[in-house]
């Protein structure tokens, strides 16, 4: 199968790359608690196979799971400075009733969950605009239900842009906020605003308006982190929920904020960051011919190492292991260890394109944990196998800050 070419890294993903490496040697002194001294990664590079040879092309065309995004046309680049212009409209029937500066303060600290979920590799920027831009329709008729049509969104966009331009010039920002009053209950939900380059925009002084997140109620629930699952949408992340299922969370539990945003663990899964360039190639280690890996993999969100090994097992589908402990934001995590999931990336958002694999699926979730967290991960001794793709992956050893696997595709 031809090698799948991976875009060019920026100045800060070169750098984040040089030290991961750096950390890599110093972590090789340390022992894993459960398995003795073992080196920090067990396996000579050239054992592996390119790590472009398990990366997945992109056949939705849209947020999907493969490598191949448009960043040329249709998404933002994950990396750098994002403005954001942050926009306070009301009603009619939904006049505000409160400061700009109580909304703002509740969703402002998603700019240190930014640098937390990315690693520093995105500097969001949020600017607010403090008036109230009053609507000229009742909240009620701009249909904020699901299913709302993206011409319905967009003109909510172009009017509330259109309302601030006497207050700031919008042309400055990559994307805006859009925030409603607490009395708006007809704006029910969050949905991102994704440019369409086949639909009018929103233009101000000559730039369109590409990317946003029009706030609703269920930022209330889901508190500032639904910026940072919104705005990964504007990157070209899918969401990993159910649309459909009465168990909306069945595929990732309470993994990764693009499934369940308040989940226990909500760190984006490895091949999520290395999709948008949050983790750089020398940090996968993938196998995409017949043979066998043993491989020390570094908790997912902490700095340096290995992160993800990866099984190809088809054009569009691939296994993925990684380690995940009670760190960061993945500080609640229920039950810690090795995460093995399969990717398709041409499944499409909302159907399940990354589905976690059950390491216990005979035994009942436990009543500590809120989310299906518990029964995600691998412990040393467990081994998953499929026996239909012929992939094994075994959990060799364990320690507070990493995990050693053996993955083996015949």
């Amino acid at each position: 199968m031809p090698t799948l070419p991976r875009r060019s890294r920026s100045r800060r993903a070169v750098h984040r790359a040089g030290l991961a490496c750096a950390v890599a040697l110093v972590s090789a002194l340390v022992p894993l608690l459960a398995g003795g001294p073992v080196q920090a990664d067990p396996i000579p590079a050239s054992h592996r196979d390119p790590s472009a040879q398990c990366a997945l092309p992109n056949p939705t065309g849209w947020t999907d799971e493969g490598h191949a995004t448009d960043y040329t046309t249709q998404f933002q680049q994950p990396q750098g400075t994002k403005k954001a212009a942050m926009l306070f409209v009301d009603f009619p029937d939904a006049p505000a009733m409160d400061s700009t500066d109580d909304y703002y303060n509740f969703l402002a600290p998603a700019h240190g969950l930014m640098t937390q979920f990315s690693a520093g590799a995105v500097d969001l920027q949020i600017t607010p605009v403090k008036h109230w831009l009053h609507m000229p329709q009742d909240s009620t008729t701009y249909g904020f239900v699901r299913g709302i049509t993206w011409p319905q969104q967009a003109l909510y966009v172009k009017q509330a842009g259109e309302l601030a331009a006497q207050y700031v010039d919008l042309s400055k920002f990559d994307m805006v906020y859009i925030v409603p009053p607490k009395n708006a209950t007809a704006i029910t939900f969050s949905p991102a605003y994704v440019f369409d380059p086949k639909q009018p925009n929103l233009v101000v002084n000559g730039k369109e308006m590409r990317w946003g997140v029009t706030l609703g109620q269920d930022m209330y629930v889901w508190g500032p982190k639904v910026l940072v699952h919104e705005t990964g949408h504007t990157f070209g992340l899918p969401d990993l929920y159910s649309f459909t299922d009465q168990d909306a969370h069945h595929w990732v539990g309470g993994f990764d904020v693009m499934g369940n945003i308040i989940g226990d663990a909500p760190h984006h899964f490895g091949w999520e960051d290395w999709k948008i360039g949050w983790l750089a190639d020398s940090q996968v280690a993938c196998l995409n011919e017949p043979g066998s890996l043993s491989v020390r993999l570094k908790e997912v969100e902490s700095l340096g190492g290995t992160k993800i090994a990866v099984v190809r097992t088809g054009p569009t589908t691939a296994y993925v292991a990684e380690s995940r402990k009670p760190y960061g934001v993945d500080k609640g995590i229920c039950k810690s260890g090795v995460v093995v999931y399969a990717v398709d990336s041409s499944i499409a958002s909302g159907d399940g394109p990354i589905r976690v694999q059950n390491s216990s699926p005979d035994a009942p979730t436990t009543s500590a944990c809120g989310e299906a967290v518990d029964w995600g991960a691998y412990e040393p001794g467990q081994t998953f196998e499929d026996d239909t793709d012929g992939v094994t992956i075994k959990v060799d050893a364990s320690s507070s800050s990493g995990d050693v696997v053996t993955v083996t595709k015949s």
